[in-house]
């Protein structure tokens, strides 16, 4: 609704609004006041700056410190499961050749294999009935009887000992 101002009546149910008659001064000593805090601010501010800047420096080469502790110790770890594998690798080969050695004494101590060892490398051959040795040997017993008596006595307790004493002189 359009307000309309006639001889002061208004015709609207919100007040009107009036613009203040006095504008407050600003305090001249608060200028002075001011530009010298000012001046302190700008002082500080830049030391403000300078520790933060600083904190910020402090905070990146921690997080650089903590990051190269963890890389390092990564690497250590993988260093070591390295060794580990290569241990396990060479375990391996040597179970390998373990199993083989086993194999070729096995082999090796079969009857059949040491005799034609004997035979090819020592030059040995089968007796023949023209080497053969018939020994004869008495029948006699070789064992001899034992000379001296053997007595095995039994412990007795106390007891029986005292009895054995007073019963038979």
């Amino acid at each position: 609704m359009p307000n309309y101002r006639t001889n002061g009546y208004q015709y609207e149910t919100s007040p009107r609004k009036l613009a203040p008659d006095i504008r407050p001064q600003k305090n001249p000593y608060a200028k002075k006041k001011s530009s010298t805090l000012k001046k302190k601010k700008e002082k500080v501010q830049p030391k403000r700056k300078l520790k933060s800047h600083v904190k910020t420096v402090i905070y990146i080469l921690g997080i650089f410190a903590v990051l190269l502790g963890i890389s390092y110790r990564n690497s250590l770890i993988n260093e070591s499961f390295n060794r580990k594998t290569n241990l396990q690798n060479k375990l391996a080969v040597i179970q390998k050749e373990n199993e083989q050695l086993q194999v070729n004494i096995e082999n090796s101590l079969n009857l059949a294999n040491i005799e034609k060892m004997a035979k090819e490398k020592l030059g040995m051959q089968k007796l023949d009935n023209s080497q053969r040795v018939y020994v004869n040997l008495p029948k006699k017993d070789y064992v001899e009887p034992a000379s001296e008596e053997v007595i095995i006595e039994e412990e007795k307790s106390w007891f029986e000992t005292i009895l054995s004493y007073f019963w038979n002189p």
